[in-house]
């Protein structure tokens, strides 16, 4: 086992020469999926856990990764997955009864699941090293020669678990995690040439924050609106908006930069926080700890928010995966919600060719694996788009899981010169997906009470033809009300209507009105109950 008494400098250099064994045996991940492989799946969450908490019932968000078992349709593939909490068997049932032409039998031989049993707010990794005996369990489970490690993004957690274990990390080194904050991401975007809006580089405190703001109004008089961001905010949760039109009359040149620069800090705590809960004294705090950006809020009439996903391999090359429109939400829609494969026509290969023009430049930068590019399209008429991007994900994101679902259940492949997926069939494939399906009335669903309205109303994804729904985040539901889609069809439209077929059966099952049991028929209460008297 690899031991960590050595200088921050030569851990680095550990991890980069374990990681670099990765290039032995890559060529594409599709030799991944057809080799002789143990993956060790860690879907930590290691980021900023107060940013993290945010998020509603997000200690299940572990759950998101899960469409890596799909990864067992092969059958010499072996897989771990760690969690912080055991997952629901049904759950696990689900997935992989998903797999084609796999008994269920033989894929469940070849997943280890394992638990550090530990609810607290730790990123996972971390609970797994305060564990040398779990780590010890997982790494005799490993065939070190033929293993990889795959996580949600890589921290210091990531990388000392790397290296404890011997298992190379097919992701970013976490030094490397600069440049999927906000401010890196501008970095990036201005070594890259790729148009992204006036800002500022990251500020560490309220002073020059205001400054940073009416230096920015400066240059471009006409604002109307500006966009605070924590520097490591995630799915627009860290973001603010700051209004400029109350304080119009001191727009440039009607007055001084000191005055406008009172005028910002006077207007902080009015900001439109897209957060819940979320105030001044608290963001201002984060600032602090985290740092943060001001932006240019970019206007129109006419908006979206598209998206483009990459890959780094081992050998440096860029690669193109997915484009997507995200749906967002918010008091000001700037809340990741969910997403619409592929994006729109008009702009997807533009789309394309700037995500390549951004992993080139993070692939000089040492990068490997994921990483996702957004964007914000501005409908100029004539079917023309502005894109400017807005950040970087050097992570897997919400567009990750639904996009590896659709390929590792179909196998088919994504066509760069037309932007679309297609399935063995030949037949291009849509989707629909979210991560929020949040409603009061589906709090009290058990992940069994899912299972029987997902058969009763034949909701589930069938293979033969495609087409359907798989369901993730099932263990949200319980506690929070809250679900994750796939919908995927032959076209947009249907795509679309399978998720609102969805919305209605679960708004339907779950009316407060409803007295009788019937799509629950298939309960066994006998055998629940086995062994107990009453």
């Amino acid at each position: 086992m690899v031991t960590l008494n050595v200088s921050e400098s030569d851990q680095a250099d550990r991890f980069r020469d374990l990681q670099l064994t990765l290039r032995d045996r890559w060529k594409t991940i599709e030799l991944f999926d057809n080799s002789d492989a143990d993956i060790l799946v860690v879907p930590s969450l290691s980021i900023d856990q107060r940013e993290l908490q945010k998020i509603e019932g997000c200690e299940h968000y572990e759950e998101r990764l899960l469409f890596s078992l799909m990864r067992l349709r092969n059958p010499r593939t072996r897989l771990i997955y760690v969690t912080s909490m055991p997952l629901h068997p049904s759950v696990i049932d689900y997935y992989l009864q998903l797999l084609p032409g796999i008994p269920f039998s033989h894929a469940r031989n070849r997943l280890l699941l394992l638990s550090t049993y530990d609810s607290s707010l730790k990123p996972l990794s971390q609970k797994i090293l305060e564990r040398p005996r779990l780590l010890e369990r997982i790494r005799q489970a490993l065939r070190l020669d033929k293993s990889f490690m795959t996580c949600y993004n890589s921290s210091y957690f990531e990388g000392e678990l790397s290296l404890k274990l011997g298992v190379p990390l097919y992701a970013a080194a976490p030094n490397l995690e600069i440049w999927g904050s906000k401010s890196g991401s501008r970095q990036i975007f201005a070594e890259s040439k790729v148009p992204f809006p006036d800002g500022c580089e990251r500020v560490w405190n309220e002073t020059d924050l205001a400054e940073a703001a009416a230096d920015l109004w400066e240059r471009q008089p006409t604002l109307k609106r500006i966009v605070v961001k924590l520097n490591e905010g995630i799915s627009g949760e860290g973001n603010a908006l700051l209004d400029l039109r109350p304080i119009a009359n001191l727009a440039p040149p009607n007055s001084s930069h000191a005055e406008r620069v009172a005028a910002m800090s006077d207007r902080f705590s009015t900001m439109s926080f897209q957060a819940k809960k979320e105030n001044w004294d608290n963001f201002s705090g984060r600032i602090t700890e985290l740092g943060g950006i001001v932006e240019a809020f970019v206007e129109g009439e006419i908006k979206r928010s598209p998206s483009v996903q990459g890959r780094i391999t081992p050998n440096g090359e860029v690669e193109i995966l997915s484009t997507h429109d995200q749906i967002l939400g918010g008091p000001d829609g700037q809340i990741y919600l969910g997403c619409r494969f592929p994006a729109d026509e008009v702009y997807r290969l533009q789309l394309q060719q700037l995500g390549i023009q951004v992993g080139k430049k993070l692939a000089e930068k040492g990068a490997l694996e994921r990483f996702g590019v957004d964007f914000i399209a501005v409908d100029k008429g004539n079917n023309e788009w502005d894109l400017e991007a807005i950040e970087i994900n050097l992570r897997k994101g919400g567009t990750t899981h639904p996009f590896m679902t659709l390929k590792l259940l179909t196998n088919g492949r994504y066509d760069l010169s037309t932007g679309l997926f297609y399935s063995q069939q030949g037949r291009p494939k849509y989707y629909m997906a979210t991560d929020n399906l949040q409603k009061d009335r589906y709090r009290g669903l058990l992940p069994n009470d899912l299972m029987d309205i997902i058969a009763h109303h034949r909701l589930h994804f069938d293979s033969g033809t495609e087409i359907g729904t798989v369901f993730h985040l099932m263990g949200c539901l319980s506690q929070f009300g809250k679900l994750g889609l796939t919908c995927i069809g032959d076209s947009p439209q249907q795509a679309e209507e399978i998720y609102n077929k969805v919305v209605k059966v679960l708004d339907e099952e779950t009316r407060t009105s409803k007295s009788d049991f019937s799509s629950f028929s298939d309960y066994d209460f006998a055998t629940t109950w086995d062994g107990y008297s009453f």
